[in-house]
C-alpha cells in the first residue's frame, strides 16, 4: 500500500516538474535592505535613500546604473500589495518565476510549487486541497479533492491518490464548468495596489475633485516608459505626507489620459516624468506651475509651501478694524504668535475664499488693547465678524495634534459661523421688509437687503444717494414724505407683482462702485442725487438738480407715468 502511495506521489511530482527549473529572482528585501515585516513607509524610505544614492544622473560609478535598476525593480515589487504577497508565497511577484525556474516551498501549512513564464501556472497544496493558478491578466483557479479519510479505509494521509487521476483525466463534465472533482473559476484580475500616496487621476476626477476646489495638488505627469518615475513618486509621496491636509498628490498617465494632458498643456511625449503644482493665485481658478528645482524632499516641500494660497490679509493689529471692509461676507481674523501666516490658515483661506474675508495678525501679549476689546484671553484665537457688524470670539487657546486635524477643526468652526451669518442676514432682511410695509423710515441699501428692495420683483427702485450727513438727513426727510403719498402710475396690465415702487438711501462715499454700474463717472461731483432704477429692464433715470420736496415728487411722478427717459445700465449694480 505504501509502495502504491509513493508511486502515485512520484507521478504527481513528475507532472509538476514538467514545468520546473531553477529560480533566479533577486530578493527585493535584500536589495532595499529591509526585513520581511517592513511597513510600506519603511520600504518607501529605503527606496528613496538608495535611489538618490545610485541615480545615474548623480552616481557615475561603474555598476551604479545596474544597481539603480535593481532598486527600482525591488521597489516595484514591494510597493505593490499583490506583487509583494506573490513574492512572499512563491518567490516571484507574478506568482510565476519563469519557465526557467520553479521551486517547492512551505508557508503557514501550505505547500506550493511554482513554474514560471507567461501563461505558466503554479500549484498549491493546503488543508482543503490543491490549486493551480495560471495565466497573466486572467486568473483561473482549479481545485480538486484528494478524497478519502482515515476513518473510511482511504489513504493514511487523509486522501486517496487514486482520485486525483480519476478526477483529473476521467471526470464527467457537469454544469458550471465542473469536471468531476475538478472545478474551474475565472475572471479578470483587475486589482491594482497603488504605491505611495498618489491618487490616479483621470479627466472626470480632475474636473470634480481638483479644478476650482481651492485645494493645492502636486501632480506627476508621466508615461509608463518614463525614466526615474519611481524616484520622483517617492519624493512626492514624502512631501504630501508631511503636508497632509494642506495639499494632496496625484499622478496622471499621459499615455492613457492624452486628452487631459493636452488640455492642461503637458506633452505626452516627454521621456521623463514632469512635476507640477496646481495652486491658486486668484480665488476663482487654479493654475499649473512646473517644479524645476532639486528633486529632494526639503526643496520640494519649500516650493509647495511657497505656492499655498495667500488669501489671508496680514494686518497690523494696532490699526485693524473689521468695519473698514466693504464686503458683505463674514470676516475672520486669526491671532497667533507666528511671524508669517500659518500653513493651515493659508490652506483654509483657499478652501473658503469665496465665502469669507480672511485676516491674520502676529500678537504675543493677550493684554493688547485690541484683544481686550474682542475679549480674547488665550492665544492662538480666531475672531469673527458677521455681516451685521456683530463680533464674536470663535475659539481661543486653540491646540491641534497635527496639520490635518487643525484644518479639520478650523473647517468645522467656519461652517458653524457661516450658518450663524446666514441666519442673522435672514432675520435682518425680514425686519427691513416689515419696516417698509409699515411705512417707517427709509432703509439704507445694503448687500443684505438689495434683493428685497431692488430685486427682480420690484418695478421701480428710487434711491437717494448722499455723500455727507447733511445730504442724508435732507434726502431721508424728502423720500419719507414722498413715499407716504399716493402717486399715479400707469400700470402695465401684465404687471401685478405687488409693490410697484420702493425707496432707499445709499451712502455713495462707501459704495461708489454701486453708482459706477449706472454711469462711468459714478456721479462723483454730486453731494446728493436721486436714481430711479428698473431692475427687470436694466434701465435707470437720474435727477441731479437741486432736490426739494416738490422736485422730488415731480421726478417720481414722471418716472411712474412714463414721462422720463431711461438709459441702459452699464452692468448689474452690486456691492463690493
Amino acid at each position: 500500500m505504501i509502495r502504491g502511495i509513493l508511486l502515485s506521489l512520484f507521478l504527481v511530482l513528475s507532472l509538476l516538474f514538467f514545468f520546473a527549473g531553477e529560480a533566479k529572482t533577486l530578493d527585493p528585501y535584500k536589495v532595499l535592505g529591509v526585513d520581511k515585516n517592513a511597513s510600506q513607509r519603511d520600504i518607501q524610505k529605503a527606496f528613496h535613500k538608495l535611489s538618490l544614492q545610485y541615480h545615474p544622473d548623480k552616481n557615475k560609478n561603474k555598476g551604479a546604473q545596474e544597481k539603480f535598476a535593481e532598486i527600482n525593480n525591488a521597489y516595484e515589487i514591494l510597493s505593490d500589495e499583490e506583487k509583494r504577497k506573490n513574492y512572499d508565497l512563491y518567490g516571484d511577484e507574478k506568482g510565476n518565476p519563469g519557465f526557467d525556474g520553479g521551486n517547492f516551498g512551505n508557508q503557514d501549512g501550505y505547500t506550493y510549487f511554482t513554474s514560471g513564464g507567461p501563461g505558466s501556472s503554479y500549484f498549491t497544496s493546503n488543508p482543503g486541497g490543491w490549486q493551480t493558478m495560471g495565466g497573466q491578466g486572467n486568473t483561473k483557479t482549479f481545485s480538486f479533492s484528494f478524497g478519502g479519510d482515515r476513518g473510511s479505509g482511504g489513504s493514511p494521509f487523509g486522501f486517496d491518490f487514486g482520485d486525483i487521476f480519476s478526477n483529473f483525466f476521467g471526470g464527467g463534465m457537469n454544469a458550471g464548468n465542473n469536471y468531476g472533482g475538478f472545478s474551474s473559476s475565472g475572471g479578470q484580475n483587475s486589482r491594482f495596489a497603488s504605491s505611495g500616496s498618489l491618487e490616479d487621476i483621470n479627466s472626470q476626477f480632475f474636473n470634480k475633485q481638483i479644478s476650482g476646489q481651492g485645494l493645492t495638488w502636486l501632480l506627476v505627469f508621466y508615461t509608463p516608459s518614463a525614466k526615474g518615475y519611481h524616484v520622483l513618486e517617492s519624493i512626492v509621496g514624502d512631501v504630501a505626507s508631511s503636508l497632509h491636509g494642506a495639499l494632496k498628490a496625484g499622478r496622471i498617465n499621459c499615455l492613457s489620459e492624452q486628452t487631459l494632458c493636452k488640455h492642461l498643456g503637458v506633452s505626452s511625449a516627454s521621456k521623463s516624468p514632469r512635476l507640477f503644482i496646481y495652486s491658486y493665485k486668484s480665488c476663482e481658478k487654479g493654475s499649473l506651475v512646473e517644479y524645476s528645482g532639486e528633486f529632494d524632499a526639503r526643496s520640494l516641500k519649500s516650493f509647495c509651501q511657497d505656492h499655498l494660497p495667500r488669501f489671508s490679509i496680514r494686518v497690523d493689529l494696532g490699526r485693524f478694524d473689521f468695519s473698514s471692509s466693504t464686503s458683505n461676507l463674514p470676516q475672520v481674523l486669526l491671532l497667533s504668535t507666528k511671524k508669517d501666516t500659518p500653513v493651515m490658515w493659508r490652506t483654509i483661506s483657499g478652501l473658503y475664499c469665496k465665502r469669507f474675508v480672511f485676516y491674520d495678525a502676529e500678537v504675543h501679549d493677550v493684554s493688547h488693547p485690541t484683544l481686550k476689546r474682542f475679549g480674547v484671553k488665550e492665544l492662538p484665537a480666531v475672531v469673527g465678524r458677521l455681516a451685521n457688524g456683530e463680533e464674536y470670539v470663535l475659539r481661543a487657546g486653540i491646540t491641534v495634534k497635527d496639520l490635518k486635524s487643525g484644518i479639520t477643526e478650523l473647517t468645522a468652526l467656519l461652517e458653524s459661523f457661516e450658518k450663524k451669518n446666514k441666519k442673522v442676514a435672514s432675520n435682518q432682511a425680514k425686519k427691513t421688509s416689515q419696516t417698509e410695509s409699515q411705512g417707517g423710515n427709509i432703509p439704507s441699501l445694503t448687500s443684505l437687503n438689495i434683493d428685497n428692495i431692488c430685486g427682480s420683483k420690484t418695478a421701480v427702485c428710487v434711491i437717494g444717494a448722499f455723500r455727507s450727513s447733511k445730504a442724508k438727513e435732507k434726502l431721508e426727510a424728502i423720500l419719507s414724505a414722498v413715499s407716504q403719498k399716493t402717486l399715479v402710475r400707469r400700470q402695465n396690465q401684465a404687471d401685478n407683482s405687488g409693490d410697484s415702487i420702493t425707496y432707499s438711501l445709499l451712502d455713495a462715499s462707501k459704495h461708489s462702485a454701486f453708482l459706477y454700474s449706472f454711469d462711468r463717472s459714478g456721479f462723483k461731483s454730486f453731494d446728493k442725487l436721486l436714481v430711479a432704477y428698473k431692475p427687470r429692464k436694466g434701465k435707470f433715470a437720474v435727477y441731479t438738480d437741486e432736490i426739494t420736496m416738490e422736485e422730488a415728487e415731480k421726478f417720481v411722478s414722471s418716472v411712474l407715468n412714463g414721462d422720463t427717459r431711461f438709459s441702459k445700465i452699464r452692468q448689474k449694480p452690486v456691492f463690493r
